[in-house]
């Protein structure tokens, strides 16, 4: 968080020239085209800083989501996520991360009433996700579906007018999860099920998925809404910081979510909990722990779910959900998985090896378990994600529009390849 003792000047001399710069710190920052005074001579372009995958270039000014990874902090809009989790709403958490402040009675009650009717979507999506592969991928079709909506909504693409930003902020929260069902019921080979306009958000979703005549345990509904508040917002990671940058081009809304969805399609960024369904079904048994630990150690295997690249302590989020395990399991009966799991855990939490590294375990860790034991298949994994980082992902997009220092993005690159030479005729390479 920005405090005083980071501002005040940096001061620089550059040893080509023997000139002094002297630039403004603010929240711990310099602008980086503040370097660009620094040249060698006027017809010199500047100095530039290079920074691959962006490990530290702030991209915005954001009062979104504070995120300290060296103590294991997380906030939504001031909010620490374990409150949140413990006494929020999915919805409520949407209304406060688009909206900055917690709802009032009247204003969540409206809210979720208007979400839980923006749930169904046009009968032309469900006909082309009928036109998949029956065995496609559903982030694939998840990412179509978005495509399909800006087309369905061309208004959407006013994106200074209100309600027709608004609209489609609440539309990506409503029919992201609907999307999401009718992919999963095309792969089982089944029709789809309508949203019922008089039950919750989290319970139209499990119903969506598993039937009309599915009756969800309230507890199994409860650890579905808290692994959706887990995931809504996350600071500039892959998917959001897509969304920001598609949407800089002023395109709508939904074309912008796609872009997100896209980037949470790697395995890197949103499949890490399928992976370490994977990783417990080859350790087998918690005896086998200890050598699958020694491999890990001797670079002859990955551990998953375990390391961040901006925790550098526990994932708060982590510590949630592994709670939430024993909710679910109360219901569904232990998944021996997690006996797995556990014993890892233990194992690389007393492991120096690891220790010293800081690896911790992460969101991705139990999240998958609870997904399984739900009777969510690993290939849906990652649309669960998106419907929970679709609040996000748009109230980034409104502060992004919102931000007038914003522009459309365009890294700058160094240039290494060949210098000018001429063109080879065909005849004479």
């Amino acid at each position: 968080m920005a405090t005083e003792a980071q501002d005040g000047t940096l001061t620089v001399t550059d040893n080509r020239t023997g000139t002094t710069y002297e630039f403004p710190i603010t929240d711990g920052t310099i602008r980086a085209t503040e370097l660009r005074n620094i040249k060698v001579s006027d017809d010199d372009f500047g100095l530039m800083t290079y920074d691959p995958a962006f490990m530290n270039t702030v991209s915005c000014r954001s009062a979104i989501t504070y995120l300290d990874g060296d103590n294991g902090v997380l906030r939504y809009r001031g909010y620490p996520i374990e409150q949140l989790a413990a006494k929020s709403t999915f919805l409520e958490v949407a209304w406060l991360l688009i909206h900055g402040e917690l709802p009032t009675t009247a204003e969540l009650a409206s809210f979720t009433e208007d979400i839980v009717g923006r749930m169904p979507v046009d009968p032309s999506i469900a006909a082309s996700i009928g036109a998949f592969h029956q065995d496609a991928h559903p982030m694939g079709v998840v990412e179509a579906g978005f495509g399909q909506l800006s087309t369905l909504y061309p208004e959407a693409k006013d994106v200074d007018s209100d309600p027709e930003r608004m609209d489609a902020l609440y539309n990506t929260i409503a029919k992201i999860p609907t999307i999401g069902a009718l992919a999963f019921r095309h792969n089982q080979g089944l029709d789809g099920v309508a949203p019922d306009p008089v039950l919750g958000y989290s319970t139209n979703i499990l119903k969506m998925f598993f039937g009309s005549d599915y009756e969800p345990d309230p507890r199994l509904v409860r650890a579905l809404e808290i692994l959706l508040i887990l995931h809504a917002d996350h600071e500039q990671n892959c998917s959001t910081s897509t969304v920001r940058v598609v949407g800089s081009s002023r395109v709508d809304p939904y074309s912008a979510v796609g872009a997100g969805v896209a980037a949470l399609y790697g395995p890197l960024h949103g499949g890490a909990n399928e992976a370490v369904l994977v990783m417990l079904r080859e350790i087998g048994s918690k005896d086998n722990v200890p050598a699958f630990v020694e491999k890990v150690k001797n670079r002859e295997a990955l551990l998953m779910g375990f390391g961040h690249r901006v925790y550098k302590n526990y994932d708060p989020r982590a510590t949630i959900i592994k709670k939430a395990c024993d909710d679910v399991f109360e219901v569904t009966g232990v998944n021996p998985l997690l006996e797995i799991a556990v014993e890892l855990e233990r194992t690389a939490l007393n492991d120096e090896f690891f220790v010293r590294r800081k690896l911790y375990p992460n969101v991705d860790f139990y999240s998958g378990l609870i997904y399984e034991a739900l009777g969510i298949p690993s290939d849906m994994f990652t649309v669960m994600f998106a419907v929970g980082r679709a609040p996000g992902w748009v109230a980034q997009w409104l502060e992004m529009i919102n931000d007038n220092e914003q522009k459309i993005s365009r890294p700058r690159q160094v240039y290494v390849g060949a210098d000018e030479r001429d063109y080879v005729e065909i005849e004479s390479r």
